[in-house]
């Protein structure tokens, strides 16, 4: 005995896949989004690690913003911002912070952006 298909139920099959791709989609876009995220926090340690270790070098002369700029991935870099500290006076150590916005692929993400502080002794 054969079975004949119903006539509403011609492309159902269609109509699944592209449900179930656009939700793999969205959901592969979350992992790459998780990992900007981690990404960004590393780079803003880096560029703060930078900056506190040349302004504590170079006794506060203001050249650890750009150590830091270098010190991290260019497209990041464009957004840092720097709040630098100068070894002088009583002070034995420098602290420098980095605030590194978090990059965004779906509008649904909306981030804090990476705040890194680093401490050295100045020389």
């Amino acid at each position: 005995m054969t079975r004949r298909r119903a006539a509403g139920d011609r492309g159902q099959a269609a109509v699944e896949y592209a449900g179930v791709l656009a939700l793999l989609v969205f959901v592969a876009l979350a992992a790459v989004q998780v990992g900007l995220v981690a990404y960004t926090a590393q780079q803003a340690g880096t560029a703060a690690r930078a900056a506190a270790r040349t302004e504590a070098t170079l006794d506060g002369t203001g050249r650890g913003p750009s150590a830091g700029r270098g010190a991290i991935s260019g497209w990041l870099a464009d957004g840092a911002r720097f709040d630098p500290g100068t070894c002088s006076g009583e002070d034995d150590e420098v602290s420098v912070t980095v605030v590194v916005e978090v990059p965004s692929l779906l509008p649904v993400f909306d981030f804090d952006p990476a705040v890194r502080t680093v401490t050295m002794p100045c020389d």
